[in-house]
């Protein structure tokens, strides 16, 4: 009996960023023995998919540094998506990889790429819908605050004029 050795296959991947973290989906269906490995300059993933098993593998040289205790992966019966929470807050990637080589496997997810920069309440919208979907990492204390949003600054709206009598 001849056997072959299982050839891996990089999955197809999505990404998009954001303020605090960077997102990456994985499109694996019914994946298993997911392993995501948080590096602070490098990301892996790998998994087996469907009844033939096949073997998928992704390694990226991220473009700046990661948060690897900030960041977490929730698997879903049709993909893996990943937050990685940046070392940086506030600075854009223009890319995921370190090197500007195009990678076949993985393009933008222009349907969650957004400006930023020009900062909104979308932002927070957004995160809570992660939040939400992260529920069962273990509860909202480990996940990462966005943006601050708990910081309770004064506004100018908010401080009291002197009296001038």
């Amino acid at each position: 009996m001849i056997t072959f050795a299982k050839v891996m296959h990089p999955a197809a991947a999505k990404w998009y960023d954001r303020r605090d973290f960077v997102f990456i989906e994985f499109l694996v269906e019914d994946s298993k023995d997911v392993n995501v490995n948080f590096d602070k300059a490098k990301f892996g993933f790998s998994c087996l998919s469907g009844t033939d098993n096949m073997k998928y593998s992704n390694e990226i040289d991220l473009f700046e540094s990661i948060d690897q205790d900030g960041s977490k992966h929730r698997r879903t019966d049709r993909s893996i998506l990943c937050c990685l929470r940046k070392a940086e807050s506030g600075k854009s990637w223009p890319r995921l990889t370190k090197d500007k080589a195009k990678l076949n496997w993985l393009s933008v997810d222009f349907n969650n790429w957004k400006d930023w920069e020009d900062d909104s309440d979308e932002d927070l919208s957004n995160y809570d819908r992660f939040s939400e979907m992260m529920g069962n990492m273990g509860g909202e204390d480990d996940l990462p605050d966005l943006d601050g949003a708990d910081d309770e600054s004064a506004d100018s709206d908010d401080e009291k004029m002197p009296d001038l009598e």
